[in-house]
């Protein structure tokens, strides 16, 4: 019997096929451009930086470390995609919030691919006001921490300002076309591919000054050892699924006579089916107070003043209340991302249309109200594990002792997710080709 290839074996068997695949090898060296372009604006800064300064803060500011996650390492260096793709998903947040409460908006999603397009649309339009409200305050926090000067509207500040704030904006939408030309002529979601690309690029750094500030400490090792076991119970959560059982019976006619063929499948619902999206929003939505608080930090009026500092110290992630309002959050988003998606897809009206039913269940409303209730028993156990998964941070800072983590079990998930969905699609274009798959 001929024994089989481990994964990575298979795996870059599949990469070696796919490149001499003429309109795969495209897809891969195009991606991997776009990704070498974001990396080069990610290295062009504002005018005017303070770089000891930007580092200094970087060290002692957790909340400008997950905005560098989102920027791609962008802000790290103040480069004009410093705001990455931060602005568009919370415009694709919003979004997704307006459409089920507001008949309009509902109305057009349901227009099929028409609808699709305007709802996208609309969330490029939002995006742009959102980049210069989240570049303008971006620039005053900084300025508070004396790592840039002249930002303001007065004093012949306004020029300036004004360029700084449109150059951001700017990166921004460049980055977003970049995502969507990596959707259209490339591999993988374009969006996460520039996230991806950007917590990629950073690990080296955050790793390398991790162990030049602890050494090989037992806090360290025991840092290490908590990656390795987060990293296999994230790729175990995300590809676990439960598989209901699906008979398929259809009516033939031939010769005259009908034919009944009958066929069995499954339909594979995943305990983490939300992936990696309830974090995103659970994240960015933490930091939206620290951000609007940091507008007001320097008020004349010492009441609004003393206001701003405390919701800045209160949404910090040195605090208790952030990661318990983050834990709250990654929970009801799971519910709500999965519910929503759960219930475009149709399962139960589009098995009952193509002569599918589950065994056991009668079609139609029944087959639904079953379905419903194993996603909801799945979906308790999938934000369960996404809401420790952004609580793993606190508690390795508690165990450890090692601070400076940023959104590490985060951006661990956001990476899986984005492999294993590149994978995926990779697969299925050799699938198409008839060549052996790597994923099992």
């Amino acid at each position: 019997m001929q024994q089989q290839q481990p994964s990575s074996v298979r795996l870059l068997a599949a990469i070696a096929d796919a490149f001499r695949q003429p309109d795969l090898r495209f897809k891969l060296l195009f991606t991997f451009a776009m990704l070498v372009v974001f990396r080069f604006v990610a290295n062009v800064p504002v005018p005017g930086v303070d770089g000891d300064t930007l580092d200094r803060v970087f060290q002692d500011s957790q909340l400008l470390g997950f905005l560098d996650v989102f920027s791609g390492g962008a802000l790290r260096n103040l480069s004009v995609a410093s705001l990455g793709v931060y602005p568009y998903i919370t415009a694709s947040i919003i979004m997704q919030l307006l459409v089920p409460v507001i008949p309009r908006l509902q109305a057009v999603a349901k227009e099929g691919e028409y609808g699709r397009t305007k709802i996208n649309q609309y969330t490029h339009w939002l995006t742009v006001p959102l980049a210069l409200a989240q570049g303008y305050g971006q620039l005053i926090f900084l300025q508070n921490q004396g790592v840039i000067s002249g930002v303001g509207f007065s004093d012949g500040a306004a020029l300036p300002t004004l360029a700084m704030v449109f150059s951001l904006a700017a990166g921004t939408m460049f980055l977003v076309w970049i995502g969507e030309l990596i959707t259209e002529k490339g591999i993988g979601n374009g969006i996460s591919i520039i996230i991806f690309g950007g917590i990629v690029a950073s690990f080296p750094a955050l790793a390398k000054n991790t162990f030049d500030r602890e050494g090989v400490s037992s806090g360290f090792v025991l840092l290490t050892l908590i990656g390795i076991f987060a990293l296999y119970a994230i790729v175990v959560f995300t590809e676990a699924h439960r598989r209901i059982p699906v008979q398929y019976g259809r009516s033939l006619f031939r010769g005259g006579r009908m034919y009944r063929q009958a066929g069995s499948s499954y339909i594979p619902l995943r305990i983490n089916s939300a992936g990696m999206i309830p974090l995103i929003f659970a994240f960015s939505i933490m930091i939206l107070p620290s951000i609007v608080a940091s507008y007001f930090v320097d008020s004349a009026s010492v009441g609004v003043s003393d206001f701003a500092r405390t919701i800045r110290d209160l949404f910090s992630p040195t605090g208790y209340l952030y990661w318990l309002f983050t834990f709250l959050l990654v929970v009801l988003f799971t519910f709500f991302y999965t519910l929503v998606i759960f219930q475009q897809q149709n399962l139960a009206e589009n098995l009952q249309k193509n002569g599918g039913f589950i065994p056991g269940i009668r079609p139609g409303r029944p087959t639904e109200d079953y379905m419903n209730r194993v996603i909801l028993r799945l979906t308790v156990a999938g934000a369960l594990f996404l809401g420790m998964i952004a609580l793993l941070p606190f508690f390795v800072q508690e165990l450890t002792g090692i601070s400076q983590l940023g959104i590490g079990a985060a951006a661990l998930l956001i990476v899986v997710g984005v492999v294993l969905d590149t994978m995926r699609q990779l697969e299925a274009q050799l699938m198409m080709r008839r060549y052996e798959g790597f994923i099992r």
